[in-house]
């Protein structure tokens, strides 16, 4: 998945109506929202927008015959794989009617060439590990985690060792689990159920 790195905007006239994409990440509903409010162009003829925050999402066709705006712009989201993003389309009218295929390519269309001509950062998919290790193996511990570029969260310390939560790439999880228990010939202890 991708998100934006910054809020970007296009503009394109098509039979006469002028369509004015503009893209921006965000971290929760209100913040969308609040996007929304200041970048709608009350005079315009319509605003029709969609946002994606992970499983959430939502669209409007402000007027536009049912399913001719606002569903294009979220499917053009999810086409170029970007999440956290909103998405706004304001449309001046220009007189010529664009029939509904026409009017699903004006703002589809606008926001994946909107959204391609963004910049973007891909968005890392994480899992945690909790491990229970022994003290003479969390320097060893500590050593794996670096080379493996994860990150330790949280270590508490108990009477035998210490329960380490360490946060990684989804793709090196597997890796780092087994090592853990090869350099600690099975002493580390992996708490995390095996389907997380």
């Amino acid at each position: 998945m991708k998100q934006l790195s910054k809020t970007h905007s296009t503009e394109e006239v098509i039979k006469k109506s002028t369509f004015i994409a503009i893209v921006a990440n965000v971290n929760s509903v209100e913040q969308a929202m609040d996007f929304l409010s200041d970048h709608s162009d009350f005079d315009a003829t319509h605003n029709c927008w969609a946002y994606r925050l992970q499983q959430v999402y939502r669209f409007t066709d402000d007027g536009e015959p049912s399913g001719t705006a606002g569903k294009p712009i979220l499917n053009a989201i999810t086409g170029q794989e970007f999440d956290n993003t909103v998405a706004l389309v304001i449309r001046h009218y220009g007189g010529i009617k664009l029939g509904t295929g026409g009017l699903m390519r004006a703002y589809g269309g606008g926001i994946s060439r909107c959204l391609q001509a963004a910049e973007c950062e891909v968005i890392q998919d994480l899992s945690e590990v909790m491990l229970k290790v022994p003290f003479q193996y969390i320097q060893a511990v500590h050593n794996l985690s670096n080379t493996l570029h994860s990150q330790i969260i949280s270590e508490d310390f108990n009477a035998e060792g210490a329960l380490i939560i360490i946060s990684l790439l989804t793709s090196t999880k597997q890796e780092f689990k087994e090592k853990a228990i090869n350099i600690s010939k099975g002493q580390i202890e992996i708490i995390t159920p095996e389907n997380s």
